[in-house]
């Protein structure tokens, strides 16, 4: 099972993500959280933000998702994902594949900006969402909008779609 959580910066993916990943140890399924900062980090953020680098950067996610899910782990996937092409590939690629879109609306991010990107980036690099692409997703396995939901309420969302789809063994 791969738990690929999109949506921009700002919509709770690392939040929900950070939960449903204390949820798994907590039931004794094996999981990873693999954050795109991470994967940026491992790499000595040799890549930018321009789309190139932004689409080998996600290709590296997905190999990272790929391998998590050839070996039974589940796979908590904490990325952007804003290229619809490779999302595809992905759900082509990657068996256990499930997109769950938080949908955010940009400007309550911007006024939010928990993690500063807006406010340390706009000018500077290309922001997700502003002038930097964001694919409407054409097939989420799930699509929930975060402004109009707590924390709490979205993560039990992704976590009642995941026990109706594997059934209650990860209740």
């Amino acid at each position: 099972m791969i738990l690929w959580l999109i949506g921009i910066s700002g919509a709770g993916k690392t939040t929900i993500g950070r939960k449903l990943e204390e949820h798994f140890n907590k039931i004794g399924k094996k999981c990873y959280l693999l954050d795109g900062d991470e994967v940026r980090d491992l790499f000595d953020r040799d890549l930018g933000y321009s789309d190139a680098e932004r689409e080998a950067n996600i290709k590296r996610i997905m190999l990272g998702a790929y391998l998590l899910d050839r070996n039974d782990i589940i796979g908590i996937i904490c990325n952007i994902g804003p290229l619809e092409h490779l999302r595809q590939l992905a759900r082509r690629k990657i068996a256990g594949y499930n997109e769950i879109y938080l949908k955010k609306d940009i400007q309550v991010s911007i006024k939010n900006d928990v993690k500063g990107i807006y406010k340390n980036n706009l000018g500077k690099t290309q922001v997700v969402g502003i002038d930097a692409t964001f694919d409407e997703p054409q097939t989420p396995d799930l699509v929930l909008e975060v402004d109009k939901q707590t924390v709490e309420e979205t993560y039990q969302h992704v976590l009642d779609y995941i026990i109706e789809k594997y059934g209650k063994e990860y209740a």
